[in-house]
């Protein structure tokens, strides 16, 4: 199959859809590799490296569009490369298409079959190809906090780890799922108080004997929510409903009772926003204020490290991406938990969380949800 790599274009993103060590994996099996002239350059790869790996070098965006099957991205499509993209195209890339009802439309409109890394499941329950974003958006969110409770940021003026004498900050994780798991461990590396509010209790119990008492776990209920928000100096939402829009679980009306100059991180901002006040920002203005609290919701955290993330992502996805080159639409066939990725084909919704978010039907093409 002829799989296309284009650059992506979403303001401050730099990270690539394939590495060269990824490209001559496609190669060794038999494809071909389109890369768009410069698409890996922001993550630290020249496009010499594409070509020792075996891949050519395309000059345009249209050019890997129109010479390729398969699209490997990293971030959700835009306007211009939803119109480049046709029923002969399979995507691969993040979507988040809950809510994000124009892009939804978007891919509809081109009929192309479009297969969302973040409801890519496996055998343990698992988000797979969303995992590896996750453990680096986490561990971001609490190194973005602690800049963002710098004065000259906005803040109150703390310093997250504090200092002999006088207490570090108290960071509130909301869900301890990837995202939390991973902001706990860097707040509490920074030696801040953390507290985490989750749901399961096997996973509270997985995270209490790991930390041996160095943090709180709390069961979430609005009131816990409630109460340990007032009490926070910073507040990382880290839920995830896989494929929904995120619950708002910090409404507006509570921010006048928090800490002035408190930091709230919505990681879930790809999902719509854990906070009622959420709304997605970038790198370069990555902050605003609401009722005397700052709130980051910078919408591609793990774009602030591409090399990183770039390679991370690409262990992730290879095997996957492999299957859908070597299979085309059948791979799907084969293995439930790929199908599961499947968001968008040939018109229709096929993910139901996806479908119910934006008030649409939804068809089951490949049998892999159960009956409702």
């Amino acid at each position: 199959m002829r799989v296309g790599v284009p650059k992506e274009i979403k303001p401050n993103e730099h990270r690539v859809g394939l590495t060269p060590t990824a490209v001559r994996e496609y190669v060794t099996h038999g494809h071909q590799v389109l890369v768009e002239r410069g698409a890996g350059e922001g993550a630290g790869y020249a496009d010499d490296a594409f070509l020792k790996a075996g891949a050519q070098i395309a000059a345009d965006a249209e050019a890997v569009f129109s010479g390729a099957e398969l699209i490997v991205k990293v971030k959700e499509p835009q306007a211009a490369e939803w119109a480049r993209l046709t029923e002969r195209h399979i995507l691969f890339t993040y979507l988040h298409l809950a809510p994000d009802p124009a892009q939804a439309e978007g891919l509809l409109r081109s009929g192309c079959a479009a297969v969302a890394y973040e409801t890519v499941t496996d055998a343990r329950g698992g988000l797979p190809l969303l995992a590896p974003m996750s453990e680096v958006a986490g561990r971001i969110a609490v190194f973005s906090a602690a800049e963002t409770l710098l004065k000259h940021n906005g803040g109150m003026g703390l310093l997250l780890s504090g200092v002999p004498g006088v207490p570090p900050a108290r960071v509130c994780v909301l869900g301890g799922g990837v995202v939390g798991a991973n902001a706990a461990r860097m707040a509490v590396g920074l030696n801040a108080e953390v507290v985490v509010l989750e749901r399961s209790i096997p996973r509270m119990r997985e995270l209490d004997d790991l930390y041996q008492g160095r943090i709180l776990t709390r069961y979430s209920t609005q009131s816990a929510v409630e109460e340990e928000i007032l009490k926070a100096d910073v507040v990382i939402g880290a839920v995830l409903v896989a494929g929904a829009a995120a619950p708002k679980l910090v409404r507006r009306e509570h921010l006048g009772r928090m800490k002035p100059g408190s930091v709230l991180v919505d990681v879930s901002i790809d999902q719509g926003g854990c906070f009622e006040t959420s709304r997605p920002t970038t790198h370069a203005e990555p902050t605003y204020v609401v009722d005397g609290v700052v709130h980051y919701c910078v919408a591609n955290m793990p774009g602030a490290a591409p090399r990183t993330s770039s390679e991370a992502l690409v262990h992730a996805t290879l095997p996957f991406g492999l299957a859908l080159a070597g299979g085309g639409l059948d791979a799907l066939r084969r293995d439930p938990h790929l199908a599961r990725g499947l968001n968008v084909l040939r018109g229709e919704l096929t993910h139901p969380a996806v479908a119910d978010a934006l008030g649409r039907p939804a068809s089951d093409p490949y049998g892999v949800w159960p009956a409702r």
